[in-house]
């Protein structure tokens, strides 16, 4: 049985191909006899995928699709009907970078392979259902806040969940990972503090706006500067949303470049504060995560910046002896692209990069839909 995932990110894309009922390998997942992988978005779903598909063996039996916004009623994978189609549009509002793309794959998907392939959603808030009141709420009243869905949701569930999963194997003298803090960093960006998996805050809330400073979005920002942006510059509140979207961030502060990568070999004043107010607030959540954990046994990157990228790492992670935390300059700067304990052997917490593979994951959700999971 062939299952293909879609995963549509903010920047990227990627199709994969696995074949069920072979010899499990690793975590449990099938085996993957396809992938490719698309630094962009504006890609022709149906192209894309129609060629996609002549490469593989079958037409699959499901095709599984990421979709980071949930809200409140999808806490678990489901089969995709026109319901639920309707309800992730709904939710388009709130994650605008991700859930209209994922409409359009969902489309395209069911057009080309049929009434006889499963569609299944996976959410990226699922792994946040259960996160304490206390990190889930806003200080609001219920009637402008829960009981309008207005709480905080946390996104890159998957990758995070991912990230924990394998940290588990790579420590398994640590019960179920102990209190852990996992850090993605890709076009969007998000870190979760973890207690034996269970997630007990993350950085992005209502929408995937809010947290850290990534590539086109601003995060944190106080709420007043939506109306009063709209009336200086004379826009609309909404229009003054999609610029924290789309244009701010690394890509804003920095002038048009969002690889830290180049920011940092750059040297201009502006790249160097984009980079540095990158940082920054990335520091910043680690401490707060510290307090909620009492402290922590690991830190986990990953991402296509948290694994690429050691001067990130580095600065964040520098003069944290006082936590437990030490870094081992060269093995970090070994740890471009490829798997490594970057911590020194005297760091209390052990810090990992790892490689963030949301795709096994989102086949044994659907497998779990399809009546077939373990």
């Amino acid at each position: 049985m062939i299952l293909l995932t879609v995963n549509s990110g903010s920047t990227s894309i990627k199709l994969a191909a696995f074949e069920a009922g072979t010899p499990a390998r690793g975590n449990g997942a099938p085996r993957r006899i396809a992938a490719v992988h698309h630094e962009a978005t504006h890609i022709d779903p149906a192209g894309e995928l129609r060629g996609f598909l002549d490469r593989l063996p079958g037409m699959p039996r499901a095709v599984v699709h990421r979709v980071v916004h949930g809200g409140t009623r999808f806490k678990q994978a489901v089969l995709i009907d026109d319901g639920v189609r309707a309800a992730i549009t709904s939710l388009a509002e709130l994650a605008p970078l991700h859930n209209p793309l994922a409409i359009r794959w969902i489309d395209a998907a069911r057009r080309l392979c049929g009434p006889d392939a499963a569609q299944v959603a996976t959410f990226d808030t699922a792994f946040y259902a259960s996160l304490p009141r206390v990190a889930a709420e806003y200080a609001l009243p219920p009637a402008m806040g829960v009981d309008l869905g207005v709480r905080r949701y946390g996104f890159h569930g998957l990758a995070h969940e991912a990230m924990w999963l394998r940290f588990c194997e790579l420590e398994p003298q640590l019960p179920r990972g102990g209190r852990l803090i996992t850090v993605q960093l890709g076009g969007g960006c998000s870190i979760t503090a973890t207690d034996q998996g269970h997630p007990k805050d993350t950085s992005m809330g209502f929408s995937p706006l809010e947290g850290l400073v990534m590539a086109t979005r601003s995060g944190d920002a106080d709420p007043a500067i939506v109306p009063y942006l709209s009336g200086r510059l004379g826009v609309s509140p909404a229009q003054v949303i999609e610029a924290m979207n789309r244009q701010a961030g690394l890509l804003g502060v920095s002038g048009g470049e969002i690889n830290p990568g180049k920011l940092l070999a750059d040297g201009s004043e502006c790249a160097r504060f984009a980079v540095e107010l990158y940082c920054y607030r990335l520091r910043k959540y680690l401490g707060a995560y510290l307090a909620v954990l009492g402290g922590c046994d690991g830190i986990v990157f990953g991402g296509g910046v948290g694994e690429h990228v050691p001067g990130v790492r580095e600065s964040i992670l520098s003069g944290m002896r006082w936590a437990g935390i030490e870094l081992d300059e060269r093995a970090n700067e070994a740890a471009r692209g490829v798997e490594g304990r970057i911590s020194a052997p005297a760091s209390a917490a052990a810090v990992w990069v790892v490689a963030v593979q949301e795709e096994p994951l989102m086949v044994r959700a659907a497998l779990g839909v399809l009546g077939q999971g373990r």
